[in-house]
């Protein structure tokens, strides 16, 4: 089990609905109309959709209530999480190793974070923080992979975010945490 899996044990956040425009396609309704549409999930809200836990202990349940098992502990707030499905008042998750579970919406928070090329982690690389959303700028500073970071806004390629009082600007294909081509606004 690799240290960041063993981490497992992180946080929950509660949904504030604070959600942007997200070009979540669905294949069949964007060839028949040429238009991206958008699945909505009970709640209202688009899914699958970026969220990130509110507190430092969150419980990933293997089913969507109290009385089920807990398959993971998150302990670290502002993780993000995609929702992928919704079952009442509980979100089904999965983070950026692929791991899924049950989480109250209670836990989860609208406020946006996103982790650094999580495929990279523990390889020799570092990932550029720029002045500007343009791959010729001034370097602010070098991320490792597996960083998380604020998202303050992506305008569907470059994500300006905020890491350790550090923000600068990423090309958004290097986040987990907002999708392709997606516009974020704080």
């Amino acid at each position: 089990m690799s240290g960041f899996a063993s981490l497992r044990l992180i946080a929950s956040a509660a949904l504030l609905g604070v959600l942007i425009h997200s070009p979540l396609a669905s294949a069949q309704g964007a060839a028949a109309t040429g238009q991206a549409t958008i699945t909505l999930g009970p709640s209202g809200l688009p899914l699958p959709r970026f969220v990130s836990l509110k507190p430092s202990r969150v419980n990933s349940r293997v089913g969507p209530g109290a009385n089920y098992s807990v398959n993971w502990m998150y302990v670290k707030a502002g993780l993000p999480m995609e929702v992928i499905q919704e079952f009442d008042t509980w979100r089904r998750v999965r983070d950026s190793d692929g791991a899924e579970g049950w989480i109250n919406q209670s836990m989860l928070s609208g406020r946006r974070t996103a982790i650094v090329t999580p495929w990279q982690r523990n390889k020799d690389v570092r990932v550029n923080l720029l002045y500007k959303p343009n791959k010729d700028a001034r370097v602010i500073a070098m991320i490792e992979p597996g960083v998380m970071g604020t998202i303050k806004a992506c305008d569907g390629q470059w994500c300006e975010m905020t890491f350790d009082g550090h923000t600068g600007w990423l090309a958004q294909s290097l986040v987990w945490g907002a999708y392709p081509g997606e516009h974020v606004k704080d």
